[in-house]
């Protein structure tokens, strides 16, 4: 089981409070589109296991026309063993939608999308710079529903300055009253050198305020659970059924290969990252060279990789495929360092797992931190 992830480096807008990597001049698009898929012919070893999950991430992959999508999926279905039953993810803005595209879209094989929603309302995505307004996120919803997509997920971010309470509150409920399959959120957060981090610095905007996040949150666990949907990762919530494979997988640590401008790749022993330029992306592939730089994962830094995903998820660190993995003695070290979040109701210990409170969803990455073995 693998899955691929497609970077798309594109976006009408930037968000100011994103720091991944994208650009809003579209001139080189279509270069780009040429780049990755000369890019999948390059990558070696394609078939020796099938493909389960793909995901056009960014950026904003619903900038690219039908047409190149097509090309990507289609490139991608010859030069890997991709299963029938495979889980294909569209990340896509309101303002792209309407239902022509999303009947393309389905018809072309993606089966499950990503809506980058934020807010239903415009106050919060002015502040964000976002490029949509809250009646085109309501309206995204209904379009990709007539055009048949019951798997989807939509995106919340809570805590910004602007973002009261009883908002949040009201945002939380439109998405509970509008049957969502799939909720990601996440709390705003102030990226070094991003548009957001220099207005803060310079006193034209509000920092953001880490007690006010902390009640949003605890609120966003509580009325979700209320509602039926399992909160099986510490920023993604469900429906029975509608868990994100792709994102599972990540979680899980299976490999995945990455294409495109920026993009990430996993072989299970090393990590590969693409340069962050589009023209210099699309020069070295039109040399047939793919401009990756890598890193071997080491035993311990494998051991903290698994520590810190698995702690975000529903059920934990689990102790016996640990003690398979890394051994008995790393173990023994492990679980001496259990005990500060158990006294603390940060943490349980159960069986043979070991998974945080609600309270201690709060305080995930210190926790992980404090359990990190030393390189």
């Amino acid at each position: 089981m693998a899955g691929i992830y497609i970077h798309i480096p594109f976006c009408r807008k930037a968000c100011h409070y994103c720091n991944f990597f994208f650009s809003t001049t579209l001139q080189l698009k279509n270069e780009v589109v040429d780049a990755i898929l000369r890019e999948i012919e390059l990558t070696t070893g394609r078939k020796t296991e099938p493909i389960e999950t793909i995901y056009f991430g960014g950026g904003t992959p619903s900038l690219l026309t039908t047409e190149q999508l097509k090309k990507i999926l289609g490139k991608l279905h010859v030069e890997f063993m991709v299963s029938e039953s495979a889980e294909i993810t569209l990340e896509a803005n309101p303002d792209d939608i309407n239902a022509f595209l999303a009947e393309d879209w389905r018809r072309m094989g993606i089966n499950r999308l990503s809506i980058g929603i934020q807010s239903f309302y415009d106050n919060d995505l002015e502040w964000m710079n976002r490029a949509h307004n809250a009646s085109q996120g309501l309206n995204s919803i209904e379009l990709i529903r007539g055009a048949g997509f019951e798997n989807f997920s939509i995106d919340l971010i809570f805590g910004a300055p602007v973002t009261s309470m009883d908002q949040w509150k009201d945002n939380v409920s439109k998405a509970v009253q509008l049957n969502i399959p799939h909720i990601s959120s996440y709390a705003l957060t102030v990226e070094p050198d991003t548009a957001l981090d220099k207005m803060i610095r310079q006193k034209k905007k509000m920092n953001t305020d880490p007690d006010e996040q902390a009640k949003q949150y605890e609120y966003l666990m509580d009325a979700m659970t209320a509602a039926g949907y399992e909160h099986y990762e510490i920023s993604s919530f469900s429906l029975p059924g509608m868990h994100s494979r792709h994102n599972s997988s990540y979680w899980k640590g299976v490999p995945y290969f990455g294409f495109g401008p920026g993009a990430h790749s996993f072989d299970g022993q090393q990590r590969k990252w693409n340069i962050s330029s589009n023209p210099a992306y699309i020069k070295s592939i039109n040399e047939g060279k793919i401009p990756s730089a890598s890193e071997l994962i080491t035993p311990i830094k494998r051991m903290n990789e698994y520590i810190m995903t698995s702690l975000r998820t529903a059920p934990g660190i689990d102790l016996q495929f640990f003690t398979e993995s890394f051994g008995e003695e790393n173990l023994k070290q492990l679980q001496t360092g259990f005990k500060t979040a158990i006294t603390n109701g940060h943490a349980i210990l159960n069986n043979d797992q070991f998974f945080l409170t609600k309270e201690g969803k709060l305080f995930a990455d210190g926790i992980a931190a404090d359990l990190f073995f030393p390189e």
